[in-house]
């Protein structure tokens, strides 16, 4: 059977794990999903290209590296983290300019000007005027249009009495219900322009400010990475990828970038004359262990000899998620095996001879 080789290298990579927040930990080798989407961005493909995957290879150390983390609060403090002015007030992203700091945990107040540190004078007072502005217009309808509003009821209820006192008269009838549509046209004209000052000049100009605060988070960070990654697909799709694949750019995050060593149409073999050991770690099919397809290695007084995992692959969108198929792998090294099945073949083309389970 032909199916893709493509060896490559990254002097650094974090293949995230989804579920770790405070410490961004990673996966030891690039999950499935993983290595199926960038290969899907290098061929600028849309829709999901049918494929198989065996990813293998090894790294050097691994280390901490340390960063800053940007969390939004879900209202704007005016006496704690850091007054932000967003430059897109429906997004909240990167694309910020700091306005000014709250010095100690409490009693600080960017309103008044307490124990802050200023960053942006102008942006400071636009937000001041902003937080006056708001108190104003409250005040403005507590003290105008709510009594206004609060006239206008009386007066359509008054009219609700009088529709039923003369409602065998028609011509005076016709008076009041022509009197009580133009009470609601003041009504919905009175709101409808309150609510559109409000909007337009305090709303939409406050919604552009925001209160975060920041802390200090890490990355797991694998080094001198080395991957073997084999492709099974038809033949179109193989020689589509082995085309483009040089528009791969970075496995994990968008720093973490890739250099292409080899990529090339293999041979793999379901039996070999002996059976292989293979030098690098690898994504093996927990029943390919189970059913003793696959032998791990085992040293004196070693209980455990892998990491089991379930690794997301593909998926389908049901209700506006997506759905991941989950592939129940074990993450194991010293691993060998002589003979295959429709998933366990043999590469023996080259200097290398590599164990390639496709999943």
């Amino acid at each position: 059977m032909e199916v893709l080789r493509i060896i490559l290298t990254q002097s650094s990579a974090n293949y995230k794990k989804e579920e770790t927040i405070l410490n961004k930990m990673t996966y030891p080798l690039p999950p499935f999903s993983t290595i199926i989407g960038a290969i899907h961005s290098a061929c600028g493909y849309r829709e999901y290209h049918e494929m198989d995957i065996s990813i293998q290879g090894k790294y050097d150390a691994m280390h901490k590296e340390p960063y800053t983390d940007y969390c939004f609060l879900n209202s704007i403090m005016d006496d704690r983290g850091i007054l932000v002015k967003m430059k897109n007030g429906n997004l909240l992203s990167t694309g910020f300019d700091k306005v000014a700091k709250a010095k100690k945990p409490q009693g600080n107040s960017f309103r008044k000007g307490t124990t802050i540190q200023v960053m942006n004078e102008g942006f400071l007072q636009e937000y001041r005027e902003l937080k006056d502005l708001s108190e104003k217009i409250a005040e403005f309808k507590k003290d105008r249009i709510d009594k206004v509003l609060g006239l206008i009821k009386k007066r359509k209820k008054t009219l609700t009495d009088k529709k039923k006192k003369v409602k065998e008269e028609p011509g005076v009838l016709k008076l009041v219900l022509i009197r009580e549509k133009q009470i609601k046209e003041l009504e919905k004209n009175i709101n409808n322009r309150f609510k559109e000052y409000k909007i337009n000049e305090c709303e939409i100009p406050y919604s552009k400010f925001a209160s975060l605060t920041t802390s200090l988070k890490y990355y797991e960070i694998l080094n001198n990475i080395e991957l073997i990654i084999h492709v099974k697909s038809d033949k179109e799709t193989l020689m589509d990828i082995k085309e483009n694949i040089y528009n791969l750019k970075a496995i994990g995050r968008s720093e973490d970038f890739v250099d292409i060593k080899d990529v090339c149409i293999v041979e793999v073999v379901d039996e070999v004359e002996e059976s292989i050991t293979s030098e690098y770690s690898a994504y093996i099919d927990y029943n390919l262990i189970k059913n003793e397809l696959v032998c791990l290695k085992l040293g004196d007084n070693i209980t455990a000899n892998g990491t089991k995992y379930y690794l997301n692959k593909n998926y389908i969108i049901a209700n506006s998620k997506r759905i991941f198929e989950k592939k129940k792998v074990v993450y194991t090294s010293e691993y060998e095996a002589e003979k295959g099945n429709e998933n366990l073949w043999f590469d023996v083309d080259g200097e290398k001879s590599y164990i390639v389970n496709f999943n």
